[in-house]
């Protein structure tokens, strides 16, 4: 069960207000007066997975109007037991709202101080740990790499056609990447590379199961965010697809080894436009796209541009992929 306070000006747009929190069938409801003058309080409890539907109808009723705001709490627990939904209702799938994935992922999407500190500490144990084969190094990045949330945020503005989000998760995600990459670019010089390290080589290795690992792990990461689930396990496997390649480019580059450094970039280029396709997908299926009609056509358009050209990336990467197994097996007969 949730908890929505809707606050709001007590006039004629209160009945419609409060006829929409009515047609929602709510467990309960009451209305308060509040010390300010010509202001109500309407705390409404419902059940999961039709809040959205309330939010909707209510930001319908105050369209145009001011002074007003809608807050969404959970509800841990409650007494008497809530009853299971009759047969015949509707019940629906427990979905965040628009509104709370919203607030989640511009949270994960900002550029700041404490983000280019844990991308410059997970690159320099990523690094460490590729250079000297060490598997534990490298997991441990993965997991303090705070690149899930412009991931997730570039996808999210696609879907609700938000260009200010876009442009805040593409600035965030561009920061991190080459934050990443010039770092390790500096390592190298500091550190011998090792060519012998299978941690690093295979960062070199571009084939199309790191495609599906990618894929999934962007699936998984937005199929999360929907479903109101933890994300930090989600956000190693997306750390998995970005990091180590990136750290990989660093190192091969300044190693002067340019073969393999366009291979490590191939499979990073690869990695995002796969995890940010799998993303826009998923919030597509969920249903996660703006309110009112005209912010729909635009995020019509945002999604299928982002598609378009997520997908050309895709399949031009695929396509070199087969070129290069076929060349190395010509080579090798």
């Amino acid at each position: 069960m949730r908890r929505l306070d809707i606050h709001l000006k007590a006039g004629d747009r209160f009945d419609n207000v409060l006829s929409a929190v009515k047609a929602s069938e709510p467990v309960d409801y009451y209305i308060l007066d509040t010390e300010q003058k010509d202001r109500r309080l309407i705390s409404v409890f419902i059940r999961e997975g039709v809040e959205q539907v309330l939010m909707d109808n209510v930001q319908s009723a105050l369209e145009g109007s001011n002074g007003w705001r809608i807050s969404i709490l959970p509800i841990e627990a409650t007494a008497p037991k809530l009853e299971e939904a009759t047969e015949g209702k509707q019940v629906k799938s427990q979905q965040a709202t628009r509104e709370e994935i919203y607030s989640d992922v511009a949270t994960g999407a900002r550029l700041d101080r404490n983000f280019i500190v844990m991308v410059i500490l997970s690159t320099i144990v990523a690094t460490i740990g590729l250079n000297s084969d060490g598997v534990a190094a490298v997991i441990g990045a993965m997991v303090i790499a705070p690149l899930l949330g412009p991931v997730l945020g570039f996808s999210m503005g696609a879907a609700l056609g938000d260009d200010n989000l876009l442009k805040k998760s593409t600035l965030t995600l561009a920061a991190g990447i080459g934050v990443a990459l010039a770092l390790s670019l500096a390592l190298s010089f500091v550190l011998p590379i090792n060519l012998e390290s299978r941690e690093l080589m295979t960062r070199a290795e571009v084939r199309l199961d790191g495609l599906a690992l990618a894929m999934a792990a962007g699936g998984a990461a937005a199929l999360s965010l929907t479903s109101s689930q933890a994300s930090a396990l989600v956000g190693v496997m997306v750390a998995a697809a970005l990091l180590p390649p990136g750290a990989a480019v660093g190192l091969f580059a300044g190693a002067g080894e340019w073969p393999l450094a366009l291979r490590a970039c191939l499979l990073l280029a690869l990695n995002v436009a796969a995890l940010i396709l799998s993303a826009l997908i998923v919030f597509r299926l969920r249903r996660i796209r703006p309110r009112s009609w005209i912010e729909q056509k635009n995020a019509n358009r945002a999604v299928l541009l982002n598609a378009l050209l997520s997908g050309f990336v895709l399949v031009a990467s695929v396509a070199l992929i087969l070129y290069l197994d076929l060349g190395n097996k010509v080579s090798i007969g």
